[in-house]
C-alpha cells in the first residue's frame, strides 16, 4: 500500500459495520480498512446486523444480501425505519433487479463481491463524505422552498406542508440539488457528479430508481408532477 494511499485515508474516528457472513471476507476487509485509518466491527448474521446497525453509531455500513436469519432487503428495511445510516450493499449475484430494489429500499450505493478494495474505498470514502458535508451548515441560503416543501441544509432535514421527510442521505442530497437551481434542469450525469463523487457510468441507472423513491415521499405524480418534472432525454428539474 502506498503512502498516498494512506494519506487519504479516514481516521480512527470513522467506524463501520460489516453485516456478511463469510468470516474471511469481513477479515480481508477489516484488515484492509484498519490499515487505512478505519475503525471496523463485523457481525455476521440479519437479526445481528440490525441490532448492531440500529444501536451504534456508525458512519456507515456495509450489508450483504445473502445472509442467515433475515435477507439483507429486511435488514436495509428495518434500519431505515429507525436510522439514515450510508448503508453500502454487496452482492455475489451483482444482477441489476437486485441493485434496483437495495437502491428503492434505500441504499446508498451497491457493489458485487468481485470489487477491489480499492473501488470499496472509494465508494465508502464517497457516502461517509456525503454525510458529514450535511453535517456543516452552509454560509448562506441554509433553506431552500418551493411552495409546501422546505429544505433545511444546515440540519439536513426537509418537510412538506411542515411533515417531516423520512428521506435517505442520497435522496436528501438529489432534492437538495435541485433545490438550489429550480427551473433548471440537471442531467443525470450532473446529478452523479455531484451527490456520488466518484467514477460513474454514463447509464447509471440509480438515479432514476432514487429519483422514483423520492418522487414516491414527496406524493407527486410524474404525469402531473407538483415537485419533480423529467424532462425526456434531458434529466431533472425542480418546479419552481
Amino acid at each position: 500500500m502506498s503512502q498516498s494511499d494512506h494519506s487519504s485515508s479516514g481516521d480512527a474516528s470513522t467506524r463501520v459495520l460489516i453485516v456478511d457472513d463469510d468470516r474471511k471476507l469481513c477479515r480481508l476487509i477489516a484488515e484492509y480498512l484498519d490499515a487505512m485509518g478505519y475503525a471496523v466491527s463485523a457481525v455476521h448474521t440479519g437479526p445481528e446486523g440490525v441490532e448492531s446497525a440500529t444501536q451504534g453509531n456508525w458512519d456507515a455500513v456495509i450489508l450483504d444480501v445473502m445472509l442467515p436469519g433475515l435477507d439483507g432487503f429486511e435488514v436495509l428495511k428495518q434500519i431505515r425505519h429507525r436510522s439514515d445510516v450510508p448503508v453500502l450493499m454487496l452482492t455475489a449475484r451483482g444482477d441489476e433487479a437486485d441493485r434496483i430494489v437495495g437502491l428503492e429500499i434505500g441504499a446508498d450505493d451497491y457493489l458485487p463481491k468481485t470489487f477491489s478494495t480499492r473501488e470499496l474505498l472509494a465508494r465508502l470514502r464517497a457516502v461517509t463524505r456525503r454525510t458529514r458535508r450535511a453535517a456543516v451548515s452552509p454560509p448562506d441560503d441554509s433553506e431552500l422552498v418551493a411552495g409546501p416543501l422546505r429544505i433545511n441544509l444546515n440540519t439536513h432535514e426537509a418537510t412538506l406542508d411542515s411533515m417531516p421527510l423520512a428521506l435517505t442521505p442520497v435522496e436528501f442530497d438529489l432534492l437538495a440539488c435541485l433545490g438550489r437551481t429550480p427551473g433548471r434542469v440537471r442531467t443525470r450525469e450532473q446529478l452523479l457528479e455531484e451527490i456520488r463523487e466518484r467514477n460513474y457510468e454514463v447509464f447509471d441507472r440509480s438515479i432514476d430508481v432514487h429519483i422514483s423513491a423520492l418522487r414516491k415521499k414527496l406524493g407527486d405524480d410524474p404525469k402531473e408532477p407538483r415537485f419533480i418534472r423529467t424532462v425526456r432525454s434531458a434529466g431533472y428539474l425542480l418546479i419552481p
